[in-house]
């Protein structure tokens, strides 16, 4: 008699279902990312690690090329065994990798890069997976040398987080600091202009990073977490805080959306320069 294979076996055991583990030292261990494209860019990033793969037929077969090219033995599974390991309301699209966290980046790296790629962003303890995930990537449709967040109250580097990505999390540096507001003295010190996203403040952001001043130096835009925004360290150590300037009813953007409303200024004003 065949036995009837039990995948939740094959689940990592200290593994949510957004890729954190209970454990001290998870910024070590592998974490889980699932989805089409975010598994896909994982396949054709020359730093990743990879661990373990699962895909049903469909998935390993758009995928064909990325695991031939990294000479990967997938595991082949159902679309409800996936559901199993994830969870039923994990948007898995029949695939799932497990891999080493990416390689730390630096401050002073993400500096140097600003002129060629564009603004840093800097995210104040904004903690929803979703969130920074779609702003890793606006980071990489609208060019930006990377994102910084803390240590602690930020979400772990794959699970919902890459999903949201959509692939961007292989192809944005991200820094991670103790302290967020030594890390922007430092930027400050590397001679990054340090701009804050503050509702209140009757400054417009686009009256500062497309003015002449401004255009063509090396910024970092400072956002913080959905209802709470900036805390009150952090936007004392930007060097200027804006708001978003908005003619309709509703007085405020979500975190990702202002994220990538001030990406797309910050490409304006790099545009101009180069005219």
């Amino acid at each position: 008699m065949k036995h009837k294979r039990d995948w939740s076996r094959d689940k990592p055991k200290d593994f949510g279902r957004d890729g954190r583990r209970d454990k001290a030292d998870a910024a070590e261990e592998a974490v889980q990312i699932w989805g089409m494209h975010a598994v896909e860019a994982v396949l054709g990033n020359p730093a990743r690690q990879i661990v373990r793969m699962w895909a049903t037929d469909n998935a390993a077969h758009r995928l064909a090329k990325g695991i031939a090219e990294k000479r990967l033995v997938h595991e082949p599974v159902q679309p409800r065994d996936l559901d199993r390991m994830l969870g039923p309301d994990t948007v898995h699209q029949g695939v799932l990798i497990e891999v080493r966290p990416l390689p730390d980046f630096d401050l002073e790296t993400l500096s140097e890069a600003i002129p060629a790629r564009g603004p840093l962003v800097v995210l104040d303890q904004v903690t929803d997976p979703h969130n920074v995930g779609a702003i890793l990537r606006s980071a990489a449709v609208f060019g930006s040398a990377g994102i910084v967040m803390t240590r602690r109250h930020s979400p772990p580097l794959g699970g919902a987080l890459a999903k949201a990505a959509s692939g961007a999390l292989e192809l944005v540096p991200v820094a991670l600091v103790t302290n967020l507001a030594r890390g922007i003295a430092d930027l400050k010190d590397a001679g990054v202009v340090v701009i804050g996203l503050d509702g209140a403040s009757e400054m417009l952001l686009e009256d500062v990073v497309l003015a002449p001043s401004m255009t063509g130096r090396a910024a970092a835009l400072v956002l913080g977490a959905e209802g709470k925004g900036l805390r009150q360290l952090t936007g004392e150590s930007c060097d200027q805080l804006c708001r978003i300037g908005g003619d309709g009813p509703i007085g405020s953007l979500n975190v990702s959306n202002a994220a990538a409303v001030a990406l797309h200024m910050g490409a304006m004003a790099r545009r101009r320069v180069k005219a």
